[in-house]
């Protein structure tokens, strides 16, 4: 773990950043799903997950470089703890699993069903995760 290298800004301007490349990724991930380009609307939900999720790490002065560390510590010190619901933590461990398979597995079809859950679970934690930065701004 190391801090962001970044020291021009605040812990709440790297988390607004953050949050903001979330929704750019929900919103190219609503644009490939219409387009009915699941894998990369796949691809793109879960990079929207992913960024709200280092939203949340910023607050407390946290970068991690490997995804599975991100989100190990984001379902150990938020998750487990009850700051955010246990069921947005299993559509994180799913939208993982659906995007390692979008990009890797050659032969995986992406359905349109499969990737609206990715869109909407995109969406929801980033409406819980700027409600929760919000939350400690006020603070």
């Amino acid at each position: 773990m190391e801090q962001p290298k970044d020291d021009s800004g605040t812990r709440e301007d790297l988390a607004l950043h953050r949050l903001q490349t979330a929704k750019s990724d929900l919103k190219s991930a609503r644009i490939l799903l219409a387009a009915e380009e699941y894998k990369g609307a796949n691809n793109r939900a879960y990079y929207a997950i992913f960024h709200a999720v280092n939203a949340v790490h910023a607050l407390s002065g946290k970068a991690f470089k490997r995804h599975k560390d991100a989100i190990g510590n984001f379902n150990k010190n938020y998750i487990k703890t009850g700051i955010f619901p246990r069921e947005i933590g299993r559509k994180i461990s799913e939208a993982e699993e659906i995007r390692h398979a979008s990009d890797y597995d050659d032969f995986y079809i992406a359905g349109r069903e499969e990737c609206e859950r990715q869109v909407a679970a995109a969406d929801e934690l980033i409406q819980l995760v700027e409600r929760y930065c919000m939350e400690r701004f006020a603070l």
